[in-house]
């Protein structure tokens, strides 16, 4: 059974992210799920790891495949 972030794997998303009482959008891309994590690339090489239990939305990066 596939989980709800296996479609988003390589893709560039924006996590809606609960940290206690704040929501704050996280922009990156998706690298790897592991059982309670999520790997992503934040910039060019940043990766961290997010508890899924944090994650509230997933969205695609609207701004990603806009031309500088």
């Amino acid at each position: 059974m596939h989980s709800a972030f296996a479609a988003w794997i390589g893709q560039p998303i924006v996590l809606q992210v609960a940290l206690g009482d704040i929501k704050v959008p996280l922009r990156g891309k998706l690298l790897k799920e592991g059982g309670d994590t999520l790997r992503v690339r934040i910039g060019d090489r940043w990766d961290v790891d997010i508890y899924k239990t944090m994650v509230l939305a997933v969205e695609e990066d609207s701004m990603a495949t806009v031309a500088a």
